[in-house]
């Protein structure tokens, strides 16, 4: 698929995954690792997916199956927290890209759908900021358009991407979508197996 404007994909992997005990990215979905499918949703609806690593980076990029498909970034000092990461993606988009699209890893089980809508919105709307939103949370992917970049990156790694995203509040279109997993992030071993429960039941014949 062949955006008219092209979009990157940022999806954030460079936590210690402290509370689930294993690299995140790694953990199995559906006969995917949570990083694998985003890579493939990412690419599907012809989004260029930028993965952030730090800490185990060199198990997270053997343990794939898509390593060949997107460009990889380091953070070298991920204690900074997630918007040093984001920064770290955000250098990393390419000049011709006019939105991004960011996720942390811990959102493994967004619909395809999802992301068509959120970029189709994009595309009609040209707001600065989308966010989806479940039953009116709102949640990830996270897209904003190119100028909002460089304000990102002009925060201090103690700021959060939040002090900018909130700047364009009354500018944001929030798309409410039919998809949990938008607010669904699974940080430990119970919300990997409630997910894992949610998928067995809705798999059944």
């Amino acid at each position: 698929m062949k955006l008219r404007d092209p979009i990157a994909g940022i999806i954030l992997s460079a936590g210690a995954s402290r509370r689930m005990g294993t690299p995140k990215a790694l953990l199995p979905l559906d006969g995917e690792t949570f990083l694998d499918r985003l890579i493939r949703l990412f690419s599907e609806v012809g989004i260029m997916p930028i993965v952030v690593l730090g800490h185990q980076a060199d198990q997270i990029r053997s343990g794939i199956q898509r390593g060949a498909e997107p460009t990889f970034v380091m953070n070298p000092d991920p204690e900074r927290g997630m918007l040093s990461s984001l920064q770290c993606g955000l250098e990393a988009v390419p000049p011709d890209a006019e939105a991004v699209m960011f996720t942390p890893v811990d959102h493994p089980n967004l619909e395809r759908s999802t992301l068509e809508k959120l970029i189709g919105h994009f595309e009609a709307e040209r707001a600065p900021v989308t966010i989806p939103a479940f039953h009116g949370e709102h949640g990830h992917p996270v897209l904003i358009a190119r100028p909002l970049i460089g304000e990102l990156l002009a925060l201090p790694t103690s700021a959060q991407a939040s002090d900018v995203i909130h700047r364009y509040r009354s500018q944001t279109a929030y798309i409410e979508v039919d998809d949990a997993a938008v607010t669904t992030d699974i940080d430990d071993r119970a919300g990997y197996a409630e997910l894992l429960g949610h998928l067995q039941k809705t798999h059944r014949p």
